[in-house]
């Protein structure tokens, strides 16, 4: 397989975004995109990082990436890893690029003493969901996602 990893560096930004774009789109979500190069510098590469990025590169060229961060669970007290967004260009796909970087992610999981990895689906993305399940992952259907964005967060950040 000619798939190499490595660290996203600041000078990957505009295929980052372009990444994201792509998944956006792929989501029917491109509406909602509004992530630029310059607010992604600021938040993954300023003075406080909010996320990393692992960019798989197939036969010389980026093909895909994952974008994760650090959470915690209380309940293991220990960190784990959230996936927020694993996207491979359709061109790419099918060459084992997803599988690398849930693999890679896996690995920093144990390396770094996680307690979990875990991300989200959208519940229609079944070729996501199957392929999800066959490396074992369990869905969490007891859970319900809760989302304050826009005019909603600001007006909650303003109660008193």
């Amino acid at each position: 397989m000619s798939v190499t990893l490595r660290i996203a560096a600041e000078s990957d930004l505009p295929v980052i975004l372009s990444f994201i774009e792509g998944l956006a789109d792929y989501e029917k979500l491109r509406h909602a995109c509004v992530a630029t190069e310059d607010a992604l510098r600021r938040t993954l590469y300023g003075e406080r990082r909010y996320a990393e990025i692992i960019i798989a590169d197939h036969h010389g060229v980026s093909a895909g990436f994952a974008l994760f961060f650090h959470n915690y669970s209380t309940f293991l007290a220990k960190p784990g890893i959230y996936l927020e967004d694993l996207f491979v260009l359709p061109a790419h796909r099918g060459a084992g690029i997803g599988k690398a970087l849930l693999i890679e992610l896996a690995r920093l999981a144990v390396e770094r003493d996680c307690g979990r990895l875990e991300w989200s689906v959208l519940d229609w993305n079944e070729p996501a969901i199957g392929f999800y399940k066959s490396l074992g992952a369990e869905t969490q259907d007891e859970w319900t996602i809760f989302r304050l964005t826009g005019e909603a967060l600001k007006k909650l950040a303003q109660s008193s």
